[in-house]
């Protein structure tokens, strides 16, 4: 096994506790350096994966991007001490600090769920939430929704095809609204009647609205390792958090 696949030979239970437990750590900080040790665990478990960087460095600028309004605003809509004035409004350091403390929780989250449960399929993740008691009808709607984007993907494109073949363009005009109304119109007709099908399937096939796992998980000395190693390191940044824990050990 290598390094960089370490994370992947994990049970998926291990890992989704794993992602759970870092995220609650992770949104009780508010130190910058107990944050700076977050964001530098979620790195190297970045280094122990095999996700893609390309792919990973896509959603964080995507997430960044949708954050970057409030990251923009905080300074000039938090009260505080002023450090420096734009246009006549002024930039407090709580506000600055606040911003930069949000940043770090949401990357740092961000890189530890993509690290983790980046590489894991659809079906093994359904089956660790299955076995972590998760119920089971957010189960099959996980799972559903995963199979069937790229079914909706699909019938989207055929009927984008379609509207190519004759001739369709888009425009500024009244024209393109009402074709594009009826675009998301018909599938939505669609999307139902692949669902009636989809459904008398499932019954054919004997589906009772249960899971039938045909495989097992078990737990393995990898995972209690990894799972030792990982709660000891949040230990260590609940440390750099609230220094007096440190009163509490033994010398």
């Amino acid at each position: 096994m290598s390094v960089h696949g370490l994370l992947d030979a994990l049970d998926p239970r291990v890992r989704v506790l794993s992602v759970l437990l870092f995220a609650m750590v992770v949104i009780s900080l508010n130190r910058l350096d107990s944050l700076l040790a977050a964001l530098w665990l979620a790195l190297l478990l970045l280094a122990f994966s095999q996700v893609s960087r390309r792919q990973i460095l896509q959603r964080l600028l995507l997430m960044d991007g949708l954050m970057l309004g409030l990251l923009l605003t905080l300074p000039f809509s938090t009260p505080g001490e002023t450090v420096f004035t734009l246009a006549g409004w002024p930039a407090s350091r709580e506000g600055l600090e606040h911003a930069l403390h949000i940043f770090l929780k949401s990357n740092s989250i961000m890189l530890a769920l993509l690290s983790l449960l980046g590489t894991l399929e659809a079906s093994c993740l359904g089956r660790a939430l299955y076995h972590l008691k998760v119920p089971v009808k957010l189960v099959h709607l996980l799972l559903f929704t995963i199979r069937y984007l790229d079914v909706l993907k699909n019938e989207y494109a055929r009927l984008r095809i379609s509207m190519k073949a004759r001739g369709f363009q888009l425009r500024n005009n009244l024209h393109t609204y009402k074709s594009i109304g009826y675009l998301f119109g018909m599938l939505l007709v669609r999307t139902l009647h692949r669902c009636e099908r989809i459904l008398m399937a499932m019954r054919c096939r004997g589906f009772d609205g249960r899971l039938h796992l045909l495989a097992t998980l078990s737990i393995r000395r990898v995972d209690i390792g990894f799972a030792a190693v990982f709660i000891v390191a949040l230990a260590l940044i609940g440390l750099l958090e609230y220094p007096g824990m440190r009163l509490l050990l033994p010398a």
